[in-house]
């Protein structure tokens, strides 16, 4: 008597995680394959990798005693030598190792300066685009508020009120920066929302939270990020006014603050230019390259956009 063979039991499938991950891995490298056909894109990335290692690396390299008034090794006002490239400040100490040891403290308040502001702005939009009626109209009047002022000068008034500190330098460039990201959240999240999905989620029970962030904010992502890496540049450039206008914290180094020591000791009607174009350069130098990365990043997120590559 033969015996039918039972079939075997199916092997089961990845699960729902384990698709989502394959699907952010492939969205990863889709994502890297457009963005590396974007020249500009890579110099600018290249740029920032070269000056994030050199910050990383500023305690092995020049140590944390570079920026100490009393142990300063050389000549107040020094010009550039051999165990000095690039000169020494209005206090003997080595110029080419303060500029290395500011990059911390400059790429630091620019990233967690545009990561609140993105944020602040991100909330705002997305709240003001879901809900309709009198609340998201105070909420856009508010952010055309801050729209029309200037954000340098709402900068200064705020830091200047508060105490001199890193944390203060953040707050007055993020809570002043952020009406552009909001306006521009709040339009992505009015097309969003205008999708018949959306109305399906509604139907299906799907309350606002779940709307939101479920729906909305995966979709204004994007977006979001290349905001974020575009407000960086801005950020540094608000730090490092803010700095030269003595309104930093005096305790650390940064680019803004080298460049306040050097207006401060006469370099410019001295023609010291060794103390001014080297942290000026580097805050346009970083500048540029963040720029660089977000416009590549928006060409790639958006390529109806055709930015130049």
């Amino acid at each position: 008597m033969t015996t039918e063979a039972t079939p075997s039991a199916a092997a089961p499938g990845p699960g729902p995680r384990a698709l989502a991950r394959q699907r952010r891995r492939r969205a990863a490298a889709h994502f890297w394959r457009q963005y590396r056909t974007h020249r500009a894109g890579l110099v600018g990335l290249a740029v920032l990798a070269l000056f994030a290692l050199v910050a990383l690396t500023a305690p092995l390299t020049v140590g944390s005693d570079v920026a100490s008034v009393t142990d300063a090794p050389g000549r107040p006002l020094q010009g550039p030598s051999g165990a000095f490239p690039l000169g020494a400040d209005r206090y003997g100490r080595n110029l080419l190792g303060l500029l290395v040891w500011g990059s911390r403290v400059s790429l630091l308040v620019g990233l967690l300066a545009a990561v609140l502001s993105v944020a602040i702005g991100a909330l705002v939009g997305i709240t003001a685009g879901h809900f309709r009626g009198p609340w998201a109209t105070l909420l856009m009047r508010v952010t055309d508020w801050f729209l029309v002022m200037p954000t340098l000068v709402l900068a200064i008034a705020l830091a200047t009120v508060m105490s001199r500190s890193l944390g203060t330098v953040v707050l007055a460039i993020g809570v002043t920066s952020w009406p552009t990201t909001a306006r521009l959240v709040r339009a992505q999240t009015l097309a969003v929302e205008s999708r018949p999905y959306i109305e399906r989620a509604k139907a299906l029970g799907g309350g606002h939270w779940h709307v939101m962030t479920r729906h909305v904010l995966p979709n204004v992502m994007p977006l979001v990020l290349a905001q974020a890496t575009l407000m960086v540049s801005l950020s540094i450039l608000s730090e490092a006014t803010l700095a030269f206008l003595g309104l930093g914290d005096p305790s650390v180094v940064s680019w803004g603050g080298l460049l306040q020591d050097a207006r401060e000791a006469g370099a410019v009607s001295s023609g010291d230019w060794w103390y001014l174009v080297p942290p000026g350069l580097a805050i346009a130098v970083v500048a540029l390259a963040f720029t660089l990365c977000g416009r590549a990043v928006e060409s790639v997120l958006n390529p109806r956009l055709g930015v130049t590559r």
